[in-house]
């Protein structure tokens, strides 16, 4: 004798239009209809395990507004004037003024495209703002580069004061660079982010672990990439964010190789000139 639950409140949603998987007569365990998302199937179950009353849909996983673009622009600004404030020789052969007068037309245009909210993502678009954060990545790497060998020739390497500006100033604008790589890059970028169009993420904050200890309304923004950046730049591994995509991972690789022999050498060699 089978016995039924307890019948479904009144009101409540119909598990089939919801899309909450249901069994088929003659089939062996529970199949999920077509085109069916597995993410919204595991919400509609809480809710109806709930009355339906307590289990929003958090907000990365559903369409919002896009993210302020002024974060973005401000922490881009800064990047530039860092290495501006270079010493000639890190920025050699080129011009000093050459990648940032680039980096700065190609913000111009990012902020002409998407002035308030970073809602519009066309080819052009996407490309312009990759385009933005691959020189600011090959200015910044060049830099490191000339600042090592200058570290282990001992040439124009000889105040202690002035080389931990340098260092600090070439690794400060790692930390921005890679952030920005974190925020254009996870599930699509800002705008498909905005959008809900991917649901699995490559980066696993913890606000998406533990979506009830969050508030309804929380998703990330450029603000959560910058601490991650700055966080395994300094600590060398993630820490309360986990990368799950492939891609997350090896950049969080070799964004760690970089802050560690910038620090490690900058600092060896300052200690030695005191």
């Amino acid at each position: 004798m089978t016995q039924s639950g307890p019948p479904d409140p009144p009101g409540s949603p119909d598990p089939a239009a919801q899309g909450v998987p249901i069994a088929q007569p003659g089939a062996a365990g529970r199949r999920f209809r077509r085109g069916v998302d597995p993410w919204l199937v595991w919400f509609h179950a809480a809710e109806r395990l709930t009355g339906g009353h307590g289990v929003p849909v958090p907000a990365w996983l559903r369409k919002t507004p896009g993210e302020r673009r002024w974060p973005v622009t401000v922490t881009v600004i800064a990047a530039i004037v860092l290495q501006v404030l270079l010493p000639p020789h890190l920025t050699q052969p080129l011009p000093r003024w050459l990648l940032p007068a680039l980096e700065g037309a190609l913000l111009v245009g990012l902020g002409i495209a998407n002035p308030v909210r970073i809602e519009r993502r066309g080819k052009a678009v996407r490309a312009a703002s990759i385009a933005l954060i691959l020189l600011i990545t090959i200015a910044n790497a060049a830099s490191a580069v000339l600042l090592i060998r200058a570290i282990l020739s001992t040439k124009g390497v000889s105040h202690a004061g002035p080389l931990l500006a340098t260092g600090a100033s070439v690794w400060a604008t790692n930390v921005i660079a890679f952030a920005l790589w974190y925020w254009e890059f996870d599930r699509g970028g800002p705008v498909h982010r905005a959008l809900a169009t991917f649901q699995h993420p490559d980066l696993m904050f913890p606000q998406m672990a533990a979506p009830e200890l969050a508030a309804p309304d929380w998703e990330p923004r450029f603000v959560d990439y910058l601490y991650l950046s700055f966080t395994n730049a300094t600590a060398f591994s993630p820490t309360d964010v986990m990368p799950l995509a492939r891609w997350a991972k090896l950049t969080m690789a070799v964004q760690s190789a970089v802050s560690l022999a910038i620090g490690a050498l900058v600092i060896a060699r300052a200690v030695n000139i005191l």
